[in-house]
């Protein structure tokens, strides 16, 4: 089956502007079939998987968090809940300001503190061909990293699976999907 989703969104359970319903309609309005909650760890409202869990969707919703991880520097990992799949994407590695090279070795380092399995080739949802044409050896995935209306619908994955959490899941870690743009 064919489905459409975004693996990094923002609501008001952190620092976006929208609630998790209002995301969560603005991407079905769009024609998504799954999407991630990643909230910051750091701003997290500590009832927010109830809030998440209050959501009324057609849609597939993943809990996830966005890590702040600290290599010389912090950096985003975002951690996605499956059944029983998790995933962990290095997010928006052209935001840091930092080379091609350095990112390269923020990786490496990375590599030593999570098990990651993609790495996010996005800038708020546009396209950064630098980055998407990085030599790693993780699939590159696109997203919207959304915190507004206006950030919704930017970038997406379309992957052929079941309609099932840890399907998805599993298709992404083997880079069985492909990014799509406005």
């Amino acid at each position: 089956m064919l489905l459409k989703g975004c693996l990094h969104t923002h609501t008001t359970c952190s620092d976006g502007k929208l609630t998790p319903q209002q995301v969560a309609d603005t991407y079905e309005s769009k024609g998504y079939d799954f999407i991630a909650f990643t909230d910051h760890d750091y701003l997290l409202k500590p009832n927010y998987r109830d809030i998440y869990s209050r959501v009324t969707t057609g849609m597939i919703l993943f809990h996830g968090i966005e890590l702040t991880v600290f290599v010389r520097g912090y950096l985003h990992v975002g951690k996605i809940e499956g059944v029983r799949e998790l995933l962990h994407i290095f997010n928006h590695i052209g935001e840091y300001d930092l080379t091609p090279d350095t990112v390269l070795e923020r990786l490496a380092e990375l590599e030593q503190m999570y098990p990651l399995d993609a790495v996010e080739v996005t800038t708020k949802g546009f396209r950064d061909t630098i980055f998407e044409n990085l030599d790693v050896a993780y699939p590159k995935l696109a997203s919207d990293d959304s915190h507004t209306l206006g950030g919704i619908g930017r970038a997406w994955i379309e992957l052929d699976a079941d309609r099932e959490k840890d399907a998805i899941l599993r298709a992404i870690k083997n880079g069985n999907f492909w990014n799509c743009y406005v």
